[in-house]
């Protein structure tokens, strides 16, 4: 009797490391293929970017759906802006769908990503990791394009319906942080949109937002206002 109990502590044993061994598996190379990213609304808009003709040189919005609700075209008078936002998307995501940036070979890029990826737990140095791999392949693959990387916006977790998981507003400030640490390494142009946004308690104004997480009509307006005061795409 004694025996066997010894042999199934063993047992638990070696499956608890194996428990152990295979979390520890999951890596920057493999984690994309265990956390969705794409839904059935990236499905669709994927669908439709695949039917639009590859036209070079313009200027593109690359993001979630923060890039995805605004409409840049209305907002800059400029019918040719291409804006290549997914709701839910994570930079596993953008990763995935480089190609259809870099064929399109766009004169500015402008990226802003991050906030899923931190809704989801991945951590900060893992979102740094993909933005200069993401950085790289649109270097080598279209070295024209001007690339600027924009910050993640603040949140504010006292607006009503605001989404809890992604209550992580010091999340938030870290990846901010080696975003720009990042930009300076690779000489790429960072655009801190974070304190733009603020209010005085340092939350995401409610002026700009109906949820505390996505930007409404004002806060695209300011986005843009600030653009344009910046020069940014000129």
């Amino acid at each position: 009797m004694r025996l066997k109990c010894l042999f199934l502590l063993m047992i638990g044993l070696l499956s608890l490391k194996n428990i152990v061994v295979a979390q520890q598996a999951i890596t920057n190379q493999n984690i994309f293929d265990t956390i969705p990213f794409i839904p059935e609304h990236g499905a669709e808009r994927l669908a439709r970017f695949a039917k639009e003709p590859v036209v070079t040189g313009k200027i593109m919005f690359l993001g979630n759906s923060i890039t995805e609700g605004g409409n840049w075209k209305e907002l800059f008078n400029d019918s040719g802006i291409i804006n290549r936002g997914i709701g839910g998307d994570i930079t596993y995501g953008l990763l995935k769908r480089v190609d259809d940036v870099v064929i399109r070979k766009p004169s500015r890029l402008f990226i802003l990503i991050g906030i899923n990826d931190i809704g989801k737990d991945i951590p900060e140095e893992i979102i740094v990791d993909n933005y200069q791999k993401l950085v790289g392949i649109i270097l080598k693959k279209s070295p024209d394009t001007k690339i600027f990387i924009q910050s993640i916006l603040p949140l504010n977790n006292t607006v009503k319906g605001f989404p809890q998981h992604y209550n992580k507003a010091a999340h938030v400030l870290r990846a901010n942080k080696l975003i720009r640490q990042m930009c300076v390494d690779m000489k790429l142009d960072f655009i801190n949109l974070y304190p733009l946004f603020l209010d005085k308690q340092q939350k995401l104004n409610v002026a700009y937002t109906n949820d505390g997480l996505h930007l409404n009509a004002d806060g695209y307006k300011l986005w843009a206002a600030y653009f344009k005061k910046k020069g940014y795409l000129k």
